[in-house]
């Protein structure tokens, strides 16, 4: 078979001996024949090899607020430069970019870009990252770690906006090139992993301990709560009694409502008091920084002093109203507030700027 130009090398995988190719990026471990494509859609055996064809293609580019993320404890009110590739390596049904990570048009990569000038274009327009997101970056880790060299040679950081779901070799190297990361725990159920994403929560838990554990990046948790699927009582004291003690009772969570798409349109959105009560269990644990998202919530996003109470940094959706930390992020109590902050907070606030590369 001859190799297209655009052949990009792809890594983590091993030849079979039935002259197939395993691929080794994350646990679904797809085994291709000449030509085949994995459950992600975007890594293919060509030749024998694995390909990565999305290498330099994206679905666009936009530039954010960090706190849309959601990353609440990493340079507040900052500007991140967000794209994604096309295809997913999970198959949730309630998938909210589901004409992204479940594409199988390569037509909707319309935007071209090396990751030279991505990290240009970030810095040209002030961003102070750049995040991988839309779809999982985990199955475009090449090229996301490419943009991340080139975005830490010009002192810009790097998000990866993930479900977490990969293995140990490709987790660490891909880690190695992050900053921060906004991990979904989608569930604290096997069965839910299972029946309405196709993959399973192990792998997702042993990321996140990795994470706490190993690497250097600073991380946040999100739950999109589904009414009737992952909001019970009993689930959510497990899942933060877990956090507690697996990770740390610094790690920001997010809960977040669940809004008719995909495949679970018959399901009604989230309640705001569904938010409000997960908050509540996870305040119970001992959790100190938890929010509300996808809904109007000035207090669910507010950053209190755990020590003291004071709100530190006010948040009316993605602007911040107050910033009240002091230049080394301690509250006027004395304690420190987990996470990265600068001097002052930034004031991208609530914008979102679609720009082009080509």
């Amino acid at each position: 078979m001859t190799t297209p130009a655009t052949f990009y090398p792809g890594r983590y995988w091993h030849p079979l001996a039935d002259g197939r190719i395993q691929c080794d990026l994350c646990p679904r471990d797809c085994r291709l024949q000449e030509g085949q494509r994995g459950a992600c859609f975007v890594r293919q055996n060509l030749g024998g090899q694995m390909a990565l064809t999305t290498y330099g293609r994206s679905s666009g580019f936009c530039i954010d607020p960090i706190e849309k993320k959601p990353l609440n404890h990493f340079y507040p009110g900052s500007s991140v430069l967000s794209f994604g590739t096309a295809g997913c390596n999970l198959a949730c049904k309630f998938c909210q970019n589901w004409d992204i990570s479940k594409s199988r048009e390569m037509d909707i990569l319309m935007d071209q870009a090396s990751p030279q000038a991505i990290a240009d274009a970030a810095a040209a327009h002030g961003c102070q990252s750049v995040a991988f997101t839309y779809n999982d970056p985990v199955i475009f880790a090449e090229y996301a770690m490419d943009v991340a060299d080139a975005c830490h040679e010009q002192g810009i950081k790097t998000v990866a906006v993930t479900a977490g779901y990969m293995h140990d070799e490709a987790r660490a190297d891909f880690y190695a090139k992050m900053d921060a990361a906004n991990v979904d725990l989608k569930a604290f159920s096997d069965a839910f992993y299972l029946k309405q994403t196709g993959s399973h929560l192990q792998p997702v838990l042993e990321t996140l301990r990795y994470l706490q554990h190993e690497a250097k990046v600073w991380y946040e948790i999100t739950t999109l709560l589904i009414p009737g699927l992952n909001d019970s009582d009993s689930e959510l004291h497990a899942m933060c009694e877990w956090i507690a003690e697996n990770l740390s009772p610094d790690v920001p969570l997010h809960f977040t409502a669940f809004h008719p798409d995909h495949k679970l349109r018959e399901i009604e959105s989230t309640p705001a008091a569904t938010l409000q009560r997960a908050c509540g269990i996870a305040r119970s644990k001992g959790l100190r920084y938890v929010y509300t998202g996808n809904i109007i919530d000035r207090e669910g996003g507010t950053t209190y002093c755990p020590h003291c109470s004071q709100a530190m940094i006010e948040r009316d959706w993605h602007q911040i109203n107050h910033y009240r930390l002091n230049p080394s992020g301690q509250c006027s109590c004395g304690s420190r507030i987990a996470g990265h902050f600068a001097a002052q907070a930034g004031q991208f606030g609530r914008r979102r700027i679609p720009i082009r590369m080509a």
